[in-house]
């Protein structure tokens, strides 16, 4: 593996360069079942030497500690890292075990000073909604947003899992400079108005799952080969029938792999540089680990060229899938576009 440094990009029309390829630090701390911490902070500071430089996390990520996990790794390195973190998804009052989407603005403002103090910074580097509200205007709440950048705490704004009418709405009141997606070769909706409208207005794509939570890398192939906890066993992808069906789905993957003596995962990846290259998109994918080693797999993905005849064999794979992303898809932008 050699230890040069991937390639740079700009986050929206002027926002700070990052690395092509980001790091999603989730399960750090929650959702993908156990994790070592030391090998965690290993991998922060591995991926940070190949210049992988946008660390994403969020309030929700175990109850904001995960947000407190990264923040020694943030002050070691504040000058040279660019923090992401989000609000919007709240423990429902009446059963601790669901979420509940809130945009409203005294929670806003909860959120940012709560988010604040965990990661013991000044400011956040880009702050996105994780989720939608249907319910509160996005002007009111990009509006809210934009009023914590006047006041210094945030530094650019972002939005996850929104419809391209509302990204053109949001820009209206404020500059957005990424949108966050769900997008791998498993999950494509977003290029039908997302995508196009992200790339009329300078917003660059952060798409988050490129590696569809692991199972375009063969790590695992049903719901049963996960912990007792892992968030994984309720998405309906990995479940019964769907997962056998999606699994036999894999072979074009390790077919390209195989050619380019690559892993399925470097393909999956290199698949998502290629896809937002031809669209002209800057995007800075965001796949998740807990591994040294799977940060230095993953940053190989940015130097394979796929050709049109590997495309050829990726590109009939999303529209096979069987299942939704979630068991509760109003937690995405399906059905709003």
């Amino acid at each position: 593996m050699t230890d040069a440094r991937i390639a740079k990009t700009r986050l929206g029309a002027d926002g700070p360069e990052v690395g092509v390829q980001g790091l999603g630090c989730m399960g750090m701390s929650f959702a993908y079942g156990p994790s070592d911490a030391g090998e965690s902070r290993a991998t922060l500071e591995r991926a940070l030497e190949l210049g992988v430089t946008l660390y994403d996390t969020a309030d929700a990520y175990g109850a904001g500690e995960n947000e407190k996990f990264l923040s020694p790794f943030f002050k070691a390195h504040r000058d040279e890292v660019v923090i992401a973190t989000k609000f919007a998804l709240a423990i429902h009052p009446d059963d601790l075990t669901k979420r509940i989407i809130r945009n409203d603005p005294p929670y806003i403002r909860e959120c940012v000073e709560a988010s604040l103090r965990r990661l013991d910074v000044d400011v956040i580097d880009l702050y996105y909604m994780h989720r939608r509200d249907v319910d509160i205007p996005i002007e009111e709440t990009v509006g809210v947003m934009a009023e914590l950048v006047r006041e210094g705490k945030v530094k650019q704004l972002g939005l996850s899992e929104v419809t391209g009418g509302e990204l053109r709405a949001a820009q209206g009141v404020h500059p957005i400079a990424a949108v966050q997606s769900e997008w791998s070769l498993f999950s494509r909706d977003i290029e039908a108005g997302v995508i196009p409208a992200a790339r009329e207005l300078g917003v660059t794509l952060v798409p988050y799952s490129p590696l569809g939570r692991g199972f375009l890398t063969g790590s695992f192939a049903k719901a049963e080969d996960l912990s007792a906890d892992d968030f994984r066993r309720q998405q309906p992808r990995f479940t019964g029938d769907n997962a056998a069906a999606n699994a036999a789905l894999l072979a074009p993957v390790r077919e390209v792999a195989a050619a380019h003596q690559a892993s399925p995962g470097q393909i999956a990846l290199a698949w998502v540089h290629h896809k937002a290259a031809r669209y002209g998109l800057p995007a800075v994918p965001i796949p998740g680990t807990r591994k040294p080693t799977r940060v230095e797999e993953n940053v190989g993905a940015t130097r394979i060229a796929l050709s049109e005849a590997d495309m050829a064999l990726l590109e009939p794979i999303a529209e096979k899938v069987a299942g939704d992303r979630y068991a509760d898809m109003k937690f995405t932008s399906a059905g709003r576009e």
